[in-house]
């Protein structure tokens, strides 16, 4: 009788302790969720304005089916930011911003965050010309070079870049027309 309850006791001890990590978790999931929230808008925003200026901009509220987009917000004027995750040499490693503009071309790249090797993936950032390459594209960026020492990065964006165009080209009208 003595060893049931030896077997009971550390069982229910610990059942204790995860019910309490788990409501502690929970509390501070709500207490800070609406201000991550916040700072994802604001980072945004903020990436919307670098490729567009100063504007207003409407979101979008649909993915198109496609997991990689995260958001998508038009300008008054036409030109589109999409929001893409996409692979690189880490997993979802690349989240970008491409810009295109009211004729269907990307006319700029900002990155919301870089999770590449630092020094070798983060190229794809750091090497201006590289992300130019892409500039004024309206399909496909396989013909774009890689750089060197950062395939699997440089592979990443153009993926990035020809979801963001593939999304737009599909579905143009109702992008624009919201």
């Amino acid at each position: 009788m003595k060893s049931n309850e030896n077997n009971i006791k550390p069982t229910l001890v610990l059942t204790v302790i995860c019910i309490i990590a788990s409501l502690l978790l929970v509390f501070a999931y709500e207490l800070t969720k609406d201000k991550i929230s916040a700072q994802k808008e604001q980072r945004f925003s903020s990436s919307v304005e670098s490729l567009f200026g100063k504007t207003d901009s409407r979101l979008i509220n649909d993915n198109f089916g496609n997991d990689d987009i995260l958001a998508i917000a038009v300008t008054p004027d036409g030109k589109t930011a999409v929001q893409v995750c996409a692979d690189g040499y880490s997993k979802d490693g690349i989240n970008i911003l491409v810009g295109i503009d009211e004729n269907g071309k990307v006319s700029g790249i900002e990155f919301v965050s870089l999770g590449e090797t630092p020094g070798l993936g983060s190229k794809v950032r750091d090497i201006p010309e590289f992300r130019r390459n892409f500039y004024g594209l309206s399909e496909s960026a396989d013909d774009v070079d890689g750089i060197s020492g950062a395939t699997f990065s440089s592979k990443g964006m153009k993926n990035a870049v020809n979801t963001a165009l593939d999304v737009y080209n599909q579905n143009k009208e109702a992008i624009l027309n919201g």
